[in-house]
């Protein structure tokens, strides 16, 4: 009979970061309901969503002495409660023999982990199913007969980027491509040669999923994949051989699959808008699948017979149709922050649990006699013999022994025969072992596997010991279920540090992004450790080393761009705290701080929040800007990549957030675009696929160019900088006509445009002498009619092959251009004429008080034309001689700049470039700051200095109304050029140009007439 999955929704406590923001509740919960707010509106009603089980978890509890999180209050859920509610199910069901799923849902740092797995004495429902099976099974072998016997295996895998890894077997790890999917007539899609390691206790599972983490975190590193979008999958299979009343010996089997999803937020698009590769990545495909498969089979529930369940789109669902819509026991446990500032992502959570919990599914006991089970595979054996020597194998005939799928039906080429065989011949292993596994008893398999296993406990059990009294470095990671996995021990003398191609091999191998066959060096010379850098990068507490440094308990060490460890001297611990010192352990997150804070990035005093989030951004940021140039230097692509802060003002917006951006600039043309965050990225995770295939020696690692992701085409727009028009002038109905300075986001200037905006007639004809109004208040009511005019540009740079305007006028939702014009001194010759039959009092109020910010956009010069000064260098040649013009560990000098009036009226941005690793020399690490700090400062007191010149422009017009007001009050309608001299400043014609700009800047009006 079938029947809906379970679903159950939990909301967690505050985490650090959401404290440190403020940050604000919008979860509830009643009964079995949850209730979401809009952060925007919290006062309107809330959204509603029924669930199987609603369990807070957010308040009401406190610690006890044994450390488990107990109830305070009665809304608390606490981790037996849910186990009992969801893992009590599953475990029944096992016993019954129906197959059980239970999938962990959620966006990163939401408490998928801990509902899962938990920590301490606060077990997940995974130890705790664990231990209650493993205490059934001992029970029922007390009484159990001579034929009884109970058996339980597990296999643990992991889905990166649709390839599948076998994570309790090293050496399939690094296969190139991943194991092979294959499909079972009858039982369904399995992984080729997947390792299921019998397991008598729950602390074998325990070491086994240890050992799979560990291998997982290795896996990781070595391929620079990102732990956040990788898919695990633990299967259990519980085996239970009893005789019925008959006598005849019975097998009753369950595969319960516990499934730990990656992060939701990684389901939905990274909004790289316009990118040409924002669709290349296989990093989604799996999780946006399972989401058409959740809304297909919803569908379906609903009655919608003609819909197509796509489960064949991705790895993950391929694996799980049963679990979704076959012989399963289902239940989805979706894991919610409560923060208004996660409400999207948490709102989208919510939206997909409440798709779920219409999915119907059909569970049936797997129980068949054994005779009857081995009878059946030796069927199926000599059935796939007979067609593989028969050697005519047809596409029918694979399709009816379950072979490879998803085969052309018109196309049957020699390779895909070929792979039809492998397939059979595969299967044919399988049912093989499956038979001779049914032949040996249970404890003659526990034997076997335990004799495998035994160098690795006992290498396990020293390793544990040694890290007792031995000095040793252990990973941090992003993932706390990856941190602590890896350990390198510094032993009494010295030890190299190299990647796995030094010779002789280093004492410690790290592999992965930017390690060099001589690293460094680690001495330890009667406890006392040092470590010294040879050919690579190594920072100390976040700071470069350039001299043999002592290392201490818990100093954090930096290897290449992203090996991040902490060093543990257990000596050290033990004196610290004899001498009551406290010292706490670093975390991925603090350690990532100190060093954006030792570059110059971090300074969380007095700021404010968006300050913060700015900082947060920054800190997620910079390690990856730092991978990607890494990775550009090792496949040699001659791009650079920077991480740029870009104000609101530097990209066209009156107000708004900084925002973190990344510069991507080719080493050989000199050309340069900004890339949004979003679509960095993205475009990251294409180049992890390029370094994979890199790494694992694939022939096709390199792309066409249009494929690239390092690869961005000359042709790409890029925004030259902005120009802000003061628009008061018009409120008055007097001409503006400007030279304007365009203005990037760092304060550069890169040239100048020559605007008019000069009001008029409805057909556009020039307006009488009596037009001018006192009061721009008087326009309410009124028609306004102006000529918006952008003549020409000049000195634009010269790398930029055509160059553009664009500009929106009030409320405009399309932007109003120019056409592209060659040259960097281009002719645009643009006019527009704005018609407002009846001015409201807003479009009054937008003319006094707001500016129209024309932006430039360019398209550079073909990148792939090759300067004569990088001909031949390689990527890493390049950065070491732009490096070395710069100056290592020197911050760039700061020009004087001749006295001159401010010339935009506009917060600039400011890039801050990713710099060289800090010196270990105070001195020079405060001067890197302090220009770092300068930057920033520069751009705020240019801001000021908008304010006052926006200040000055008003009170110049004020006073200009104030001379007419008194020269018609005398009768008299005549200004002389003496007298709007003496307003402006005094002296000629050149000190009144000056007078003017430094009243009204250079994107004030540059002269006035009036009629």
């Amino acid at each position: 009979m079938a029947e809906n999955v379970k679903v159950a929704v939990r909301v967690r406590p505050f985490n650090d970061r959401e404290k440190q923001r403020k940050a604000t509740l919008i979860i509830d919960m009643k009964g079995n309901s949850t209730y979401i707010k809009n952060p925007e509106d919290l006062k309107a009603e809330p959204r509603s969503f029924a669930f199987d089980y609603s369990y807070w978890s957010h308040d009401e509890f406190k610690e006890s002495s044994s450390g488990y999180l107990e109830p305070t209050g009665s809304r608390y859920a606490d981790q037996r409660t849910v186990f009992d509610d969801l893992g009590r199910g599953v475990l029944d069901n096992a016993w019954k023999g129906y197959n059980c799923s239970l999938f962990a849902y959620g966006q990163t740092g939401s408490g998928k982990s801990y509902s899962m797995v938990g920590y301490g004495n606060n077990k997940g429902i995974v130890p705790i199913f664990c231990e209650e099976l493993f205490k059934g099974v001992e029970d029922k072998k007390a009484t159990a007969g001579e034929n009884e016997e109970y058996q339980v295996t597990l296999s643990m895998l992991e889905i990166y980027n649709e390839q599948v890894r076998d994570l309790l077997n090293p050496k399939s790890i690094a296969q190139k491509g991943g194991l092979k999917v294959r499909q079972h007539p009858s039982k369904g899609f399995y992984v080729e040669s997947l390792v299921s390691c019998p397991v008598s206790s729950y602390n074998d599972i325990e070491n086994r999923i240890s050992e799979g983490t560990r291998n997982r975190t290795v896996a990781a590193t070595n391929m620079n994949a990102t732990s956040s979008r990788a898919h695990t999958i633990v299967a259990i299979t519980f085996v239970q051989k009893t005789p019925n009343e008959t006598g005849q010996s019975m097998t009753r089997t369950s595969v319960v699959n516990l499934v730990d999803l990656a992060g939701s937020e990684r389901a939905e698009s990274t909004g790289a808008t316009g990118d040409r590769l924002k669709e290349g990545s296989a990093i989604n495909q799996s999780l946006s699948t399972l989401g058409n498969v959740i809304k297909a089979l919803a569908d379906l529930s609903m009655g919608n017979k003609k819909t197509v369940v796509p489960y064949r789109d991705s790895v993950l669902t391929k694996l799980l149709q049963n679990a979704l819509g076959g012989n399963s026991k289902t239940i989805m446990i979706a894991a919610l922050s409560p923060a208004d500032i996660n409400f999207d992502e948490t709102l989208s959570t919510l939206r997909f649990a409440d798709r779920a919990k219409a999915i119907k599914t059909t569970a049936t006991v797997n129980e068949s006699p054994t005779d009857k089970l081995i009878r059946e595979l030796r069927e199926e054996n000599a059935r796939l013999m007979e067609l593989l020597k028969s050697g005519g194998i047809t596409l029918e005939q694979l399709q009816a022994s379950g072979g490879a799928i998803g085969q052309n039906p018109n196309q049957e080429s020699s390779e895909e025969v070929e792979e039809m065989k492998k397939a059979m011949e595969e299967e044919l292993r399988k049912n093989q072992e499956e038979i001779e596994n049914m032949k040996k008893t249970w404890q003659e398999r526990l034997s076997e596997q335990e004799t495998a296993n035994k160098g690795n406990v006992d290498a396990e059990r020293k390793k544990q010991e040694e890290k007792k009294v031995i000095p040793h470095f252990w990973n941090l990671h992003e993932d706390p279920a990856l941190t602590a996995m890896i350990v390198h021990f510094a032993r009494e003398g010295t030890s190299k540090i190299g990647n796995k191609n030094a010779s002789p091999p280093a004492e410690i191998t790290i592999s992965g992004l930017s390690i060099q066959k001589q690293h460094g060096v680690v001495t330890n010379k009667g406890g006392v450790v040092k470590i010294k850098s040879v050919d690579g990068k190594i920072l100390v507490n976040g700071a470069k080393i350039t001299k043999e440094t002592e290392l201490h308990h818990n100093d954090r060490v930096l290897f290449g761009p992203n090996h991040l460890y902490v060093f543990h001297h257990p000596q050290d611990e033990a004196k610290n705290v004899k001498e009551g010192k406290v010292t706490e352990t670093p975390t991925y997150d603090t350690a990532q701080q100190e060093i954006a804070k030792k570059a110059g990035f971090m300074d969380k005093t007095g700021k404010s929040e968006d300050d913060l989030i700015l900082q947060e951004d920054v800190i997620q940021m910079l390690p990856m800007v730092n991978e990607a140039d890494a990775m550009s230097a090792e496949l040699d692509k001659k791009v650079k990549f920077e991480l740029a802060l870009v104000s609101p003002q530097a990209r066209g917006l009156k107000e708004g957030k900084t925002e973190v951006m990344v510069k991507i600039r080719n080493l050989e043309s000199g050309n340069e675009w900004l890339w949004d965050r979003n679509k960095f990225i993205n475009r990251k995770f294409l180049m992890q696929e390029m370094y994979q295939n890199y790494v694992e020696g694939a022939d096709d690692w390199d792309v066409p160019r249009e494929k690239d992701p390092f690869w961005e085409d000359a042709d790409v727009e890029v925004l030259i900088g902005t120009v802000h028009v003061h628009l008061m002038s018009l409120s008055h109905k007097l001409d503006i006509e400007e030279t304007l300075t365009v203005t990037n986001y760092q304060g550069k200037e890169n040239g100048h445009i020559e605007i008019e905006v000069m009001p008029c007639t409805t057909k556009g004809g020039p307006l009488g002498e009596d037009d001018f109004l006192d009061d721009p208040k008087e326009l309410v009511g009124k028609e306004l009619n102006f000529k918006f005019k952008i003549n020409f540009g000049r000195g634009l740079p010269s790398n930029m092959r055509q160059s553009c305007c664009k500009f929106k006028f009030y409320l405009d939702n399309q932007y109003s251009s120019t056409a592209f014009v060659d040259g960097m001194n281009p002719e645009y010759k643009f006019e527009k004429l704005f018609k407002f039959s009846k001015c409201t009092s807003e479009l009054v109020d937008y003319l006094m008080d707001s500016v129209a910010v024309i932006e430039v956009w360019g398209k550079q010069k073909d990148s792939s034309q090759k300067g004569g000064a990088t001909l031949g260098a390689d990527t890493k040649q390049l950065m070491a001689r732009e490096k070395s013009n710069l100056g290592d560990n020197k911050p760039a000098p700061v020009k004087k700049a001749a006295a001159k009036p401010a010339d935009n009226n506009k917060d600039n941005g400011v890039i801050i470039p990713v710099p060289p690793p800090p010196a270990a020399d105070k001195k020079q690490t405060d001067q890197q700051i302090n220009t770092y700090k300068k930057q920033a400062d520069d751009a705020n007191q240019r801001a000021k200095a908008a304010e006052q010149r926006a200040a000055s422009s008003e009170s110049t017009v004020s006073d200009l109304r104030s001379l007419l007001n008194q020269k018609k009050r005398g009768g008299n309608d005549t200004i002389t050029i003496a007298e709007l001299e003496a307003m402006l400043g005094g002296g000629g014609r050149t000190s009144s140009n000056a007078a003017q700009k430094e009243h009204m800047g250079d994107q004030a009006s540059k002269a006035c007439s009036i009629q």
